[in-house]
């Protein structure tokens, strides 16, 4: 061998020492580097924990290791071993890697894992439909350097269905409720509710599972306040410390359903661990992205939209399941997901598709409370379609600066303002159905005076009696109003009660 190959092959040796070039700057995104085992990580590591991460090793011109370097003879190359980097095979060997939390071995979790085992169908809808959704959740685990085992907890939530609600009115792949949602900025308003949106819900609940570790120190009760809230986890630990007792997950007293929160947890992290003990089949997750956001810059139909990325309209409302009207407003909506290879396709179609009109259809706030069918002749559409697109159910009233969706005409080029988009809501009332009723005016009496008896609005007045605003009524004149039925008077029908002759003590 040459010197000058000699030479090459001792500098290469020496730069495969180290796992990422001094010179590289720490906020660099490096994947698949070698990291440092967590404390607790359990035995599905294989004594390495070869996670995805940007968290690495420190090198040797890091603070703290002071480790001189000195080349490498050439004949000391041929006798030291290389440790193994393989990557992760697929997702599924990724998550394995990861997992950090403490195994839970009870007759609960072998009760879990026996009902998910005699439901092999079941296993596999669930995880065929988190194929699009899981890789990001466990790179934003890695990220916040979280237990990979979470990214398991949307099958116990909501089998990974981001449309899922509650009867108690919780939604999404992550299952917020209303205030929690509004608590962690989940927008919801008349466009868009951010529970369902894949990005954000997961922001959000891996926000909050921060916040729950960090107050209990424990991934299994944080487990458990997400289920049952914090403040009940918070009583159950205090009642406890008060008799000396425990404080433990399994220790608390807790509703049946946050007591098996955890063990179905740990069952499905079991069956992914060793599917085959369980008669499960799990389908093959790349491990790569399945999605990318794009910006969108106008409001755009939804259904031109998936026309655009060449993609189904059900894989896109998959993708994009916050969007819940047929219009996507890009000053409230900004962003999109679209699969990884369509993207691109995308932004080409939209290209070409030219100045051409994206949105078919706007938004008009109501200027008063009216009935659904006089909303719907204000705008020039059915009853019945106005109905169907906002989601208005029967026998409701519109309020007055509720935000519609309403078909977009021809000369309106303005796409929706940004306070709209991001604060548009509906607003109704229950209908209430006004008889027709004539009273007598008295002696001086006018359109207000009448208005203000009978709590009416003075222009309603003048409307049904044809008369104009400040118009006054001679006295007994016929006025014609509309009000609410009055309840029907419950009449005085108080029994005698027979009461027997004897005296009764004073309580």
């Amino acid at each position: 061998m040459s010197s000058l190959k000699l030479t090459g092959l001792i500098a290469m040796l020496c730069m495969a020492g180290c796992a990422v070039p001094p010179t590289a700057p720490e906020s660099a995104p490096v994947r698949d580097a070698v990291r440092a085992p967590v404390a607790g990580t359990s035995s599905h590591d294989d004594g390495l924990n070869l996670r995805s991460s940007r968290q690495l090793i420190p090198d040797a011109s890091s603070a703290g290791s002071q480790l001189p370097l000195t080349p490498m003879q050439a004949p000391e190359a041929g006798t030291r071993a290389v440790a193994p980097m393989a990557p992760p095979v697929d997702l599924w060997d990724r998550i394995r890697r990861g997992y950090a939390m403490p195994d839970l071995d009870s007759d609960l979790v072998r009760d879990r894992e026996q009902w998910y085992a005699t439901r092999p169908d079941y296993i596999f809808r669930m995880t065929e439909r988190s194929k699009k959704y899981l890789f990001h959740v466990v790179e934003e685990l890695e990220l916040r350097n979280m237990p990979t085992e979470l990214a398991l907890l949307p099958f116990i939530e909501s089998a990974f269905n981001p449309q899922a609600v509650s009867v108690a009115k919780a939604a999404g792949m992550w299952q917020f409720m209303p205030a929690t949602g509004r608590f962690f900025e989940l927008k919801q308003n008349a466009f868009r509710d951010d529970r369902r949106d894949v990005l954000a819900s997961t922001r959000a609940a891996l926000d909050y599972l921060q916040k729950l570790h960090t107050m209990f120190g424990d991934w299994h009760l944080a487990l458990a306040a997400y289920n049952w809230g914090e403040g009940s986890v918070g009583r159950a630990i205090a009642k406890n410390q008060r008799a000396g007792q425990p404080v433990g997950y399994v220790n608390l007293a807790m509703p049946m359903e946050t007591r098996m929160y955890v063990p179905k947890l740990q069952a499905v992290k079991n069956i992914v661990s060793r599917p085959e003990l369980f008669n499960s089949t799990l389908p093959p997750i790349d491990n790569h992205p399945y999605f990318q956001s794009v910006t969108i810059h106008r409001d755009i139909d939804v259904t031109l939209a998936a026309r655009l990325a060449e993609v189904s309209l059900d894989d896109f409302k998959a993708l994009n399941p916050s969007v819940n009207r047929p219009v996507i407003l890009a000053a409230g909506t900004p962003q999109i997901l679209l699969p990884w290879d369509n993207a691109e396709v995308f932004q080409g179609n939209l290209e070409a598709y030219g100045g051409g009109r994206l949105a078919s259809w706007t938004v008009w706030v109501a200027p008063t409370t009216m009935r659904t069918a006089d909303a719907a002749k204000r705008v020039g559409m059915s009853e019945a379609e106005l109905r169907s697109v906002n989601a208005i159910p029967p026998r409701v009233v519109i309020r007055a600066g509720s935000t519609l969706l309403v078909p977009r005409g021809a000369a309106t080029h303005q796409d929706v303002a940004s306070k709209v988009a991001d604060n548009g809501q509906i607003s109704l009332a229950p209908e209430v159905v006004l008889k027709r009723t004539v009273v007598r005016a008295g002696k001086g009496e006018n359109v207000a005076s009448i208005a203000r008896r009978y709590h009416v609005n003075p222009a309603q007045v003048a409307q049904w009696n044809k008369v104009a605003g400040s118009a006054a009524f001679k006295p007994g004149h016929p006025v014609v109003l509309f009000l609410p039925p009055q309840p029907a008077r419950k009449p005085n029908a108080t029994k005698a009660v027979h009461r027997p002759a004897t005296r009764v003590a004073k309580r």
